[in-house]
Order: C-alpha cells, then structure tokens, then sequence
C-alpha cells in the first residue's frame, strides 16, 4: 500500500531509535503523567512525514499497562530535538494506535 503524503504510516515494532527518542522525553512524560515509570519500553509506533516527523507511539510501562505518546522530531535545520505532543494512559496491549 502506498504511502499517503502527510499520512500515517502502517504500525511498526519499535526500533532502538524509537526507544532513544522516549528515553529522551521520559522525563517530560513522567511529569505529564504525574507517574514515575520504573519499566519504559517502546514497543510499536506509526510514524507521520511533515516539516519533521511525528510519531505516535505504544511503551509499555508496567504489568498490562500501556500509553500512547504522540512525539514531534524537529527536521535538523530546525535544531533536531524531540518533544512530546501529548500522552495518553490507561492503553491496553491490544489497543491501536489512534492519533490524538
């Protein structure tokens, strides 16, 4: 299927890139969440071409708890850095990954 431009991709398992964006902002999520996640791993993500690239984002942080976490990875003429967008808890294994 092609790509759409500005479109989502299709779900992926999380690379060690992925996971080093996360561990980038974990700080940033931690405080959004007001939860301090000893257990912090990106399992799937879809990722969206734009000026940059969004990506949303599956980590699994405890026992059958998930949240999706929406990140935007600035282009690097635009300094590179990844922030995060939004968060969302209380996601299941088995939940898709729905933009937000």
């Amino acid at each position: 299927m092609a790509l759409v431009p500005g479109g989502w991709s299709e779900v992926k398992h999380a690379t060690a890139e992925i996971q080093k964006y996360c561990d980038q902002v974990k700080k940033q999520i931690q405080e959004k969440t007001n939860h301090k996640f000893e257990h912090f791993k990106a399992e799937k993500f879809k990722s969206q071409t734009v000026k940059g690239t969004n990506y949303l984002i599956k980590i699994h942080v405890k026992g059958t708890s998930y949240i999706h976490v929406k990140l935007y990875h600035k282009l690097p003429c635009d300094g590179g850095t990844v922030e995060v967008s939004g968060v969302q808890e209380n996601h299941t294994k088995d939940d898709p990954l729905v933009s937000f």
